[in-house]
């Protein structure tokens, strides 16, 4: 089995909701199972700590989550062009995953969401895979092939699945931004699958 790990931040639920059909996606996959988590919030007061488990959705992730998993996909809302704080400051704290190698050669790739069409989604997905880089990960992409990727009209890239929210925020994704999260999913999957194989 390929356990590939989802990890996600979400403010208003759409990110949230594309890594769930990211998930649906690698699970269509024989022999790949998904594992969701999310990050915490991070805060100015660091006299608080973070509840240890979120009230609601999916668990946070550990390091040890990352470690164990064959491949990855990351999400995070779009802010200012780049990714979350949340995501960042956990990312940064994957320093001993890079010292040791741990993710080299595992395949991975991105999603957001934003507010508007212009509010700097492909800019967020790359800056998204910058880590992913330094720590050896094969990034994986939407082709064109991809028939949904030319009919989307809210939202999808071919440097990972998106979703435009619009002025009221609207979570719900598009029949095509639903298809290209699931194909994101997919192929990560497939790719791990395949790397599996080679190696043993």
């Amino acid at each position: 089995m390929a356990n590939i790990l989802v990890l996600y931040y979400s403010r208003s639920g759409a990110t949230a909701q594309l890594a769930r059909q990211a998930c649906r996606g690698i699970e269509s996959v024989p022999g790949a199972t998904a594992t969701l988590r999310t990050v915490p919030p991070v805060s100015a007061a660091s006299e608080r700590p973070v509840k240890p488990v979120p009230e609601s959705g999916a668990p946070y992730a550990t390091l040890e989550d990352l470690r164990a998993a064959d491949g990855l996909l990351l999400g995070s809302p779009t802010r200012f062009g780049n990714m979350a704080a949340p995501l960042k400051y956990f990312l940064d704290g994957t320093g001993s995953l890079w010292l040791s190698g741990a993710l080299a050669g595992k395949p991975a790739a991105v999603f957001t969401s934003s507010q508007t069409q212009h509010g700097g989604q492909e800019s967020t997905l790359l800056s998204m895979m910058l880590p992913l880089l330094h720590h050896g990960m094969y990034l994986v992409g939407l082709p064109y092939t991809e028939a949904a990727l030319q009919r989307t009209a809210a939202g999808g890239t071919p440097y990972g699945a998106s979703h435009v929210a619009g002025p009221q925020a609207a979570c719900e994704l598009g029949p095509e931004e639903r298809e290209l999260a699931q194909a994101l999913g997919r192929r990560v999957a497939a790719l791990a699958l395949r790397l599996s194989r080679q190696s043993q």
